[in-house]
């Protein structure tokens, strides 16, 4: 399990990338772009030709992968990344998966694999020097708590209006606080992720409202649920050389996954039903 200073970190890290895509809130496409003749297994230029290969990190954590074996298609980016080779014409056998870390996957310079899936967030900064396909997930906000606290177990918002909730200041978390739980008490509001994780360990608030991978990533804490969404959520995209010429056939891909449901039905089973987080309304 991830430590505590680790944990703070990946907070840190994902609050700068919020800002950083603040100002043009993403937005999964609801309509399919059209497939062309060039965007076939026969014509696309992958490294190996007529095999997809699938960059991820190492150890491959769940609930985007399960064991660790990105090649049985459980767990949430597995599933997309096989559903994305399949609009593209490789049958299972021919998707190959490679472990590249992910500052090395995100390094400048040209890539050891066709696309990468590693909840990589999107962001201007990193479209300088990589490509990104159209977003495949819509990151959710999320209540956890430990597991003594008073609010395990609830399933609505309704059920969260007298909690003592925490966020940081002016984090996407303070706006769900106030925008959709609409809390009794004014939320607790803190300077630093350190400071907010700490109060929730030392009691001081019954949860704390962060990002879905946080939360995964928070050790000995429940996931109480998630929440609606709210405000300009990160996007997670999968990720391929800049100025690839798969860039368009990717994402369109991903277009259609979106139009007819896939990504949702997918996101249901493997980050509400599998991970045990419901979804609350």
């Amino acid at each position: 399990m991830a430590s505590t200073s680790r944990t703070v970190a990946l907070i840190v890290a994902g609050a700068a990338l919020l800002a950083a895509t603040a100002c043009t809130p993403p937005e999964v496409a609801t309509t399919a772009p059209e497939a062309t003749a060039s965007c076939t297994k026969d014509s696309l230029p992958t490294r190996t030709p007529g095999t997809l290969t699938v960059a991820t990190g190492e150890p491959a954590q769940r609930p985007w992968f399960v064991d660790d074996r990105p090649t049985t298609g459980e767990g949430f980016e597995a599933a997309v990344a096989y559903a994305v080779a399949a609009r593209l014409g490789y049958a299972r056998d021919e998707v190959t998966w490679t472990r590249v870390p992910a500052d090395a996957a995100l390094a400048p310079g040209p890539k050891t694999f066709d696309v990468g899936v590693d909840q990589v967030a999107i962001s201007e900064e990193r479209k300088r020097s990589a490509d990104f396909s159209a977003p495949y997930y819509l990151v959710r906000q999320t209540v956890v708590a430990v597991k003594s606290s008073p609010i395990v177990g609830k399933r609505s918002l309704a059920d969260l209006r007298d909690a003592r909730l925490g966020a940081r200041a002016g984090s996407t978390g303070e706006q769900a606080i106030t925008d959709l739980v609409e809390p009794t008490t004014r939320p607790r509001l803190f300077d630093s992720d350190e400071a907010a994780v700490q109060a929730l360990r030392g009691g001081q608030i019954d949860g704390l409202v962060v990002d879905l991978p946080t939360a995964f990533a928070l050790p000995d804490t429940v996931v109480v649920g998630q929440l609606p969404q709210v405000g300009a959520p990160q996007a997670f995209g999968l990720l391929l050389d800049r100025d690839s010429p798969l860039t368009g056939c990717v994402s369109a891909a991903v277009g259609q996954l979106a139009a007819d449901g896939t990504l949702k039905q997918l996101e249901q089973t493997w980050l509400v039903e599998a991970a045990r987080v419901p979804e609350l309304r």
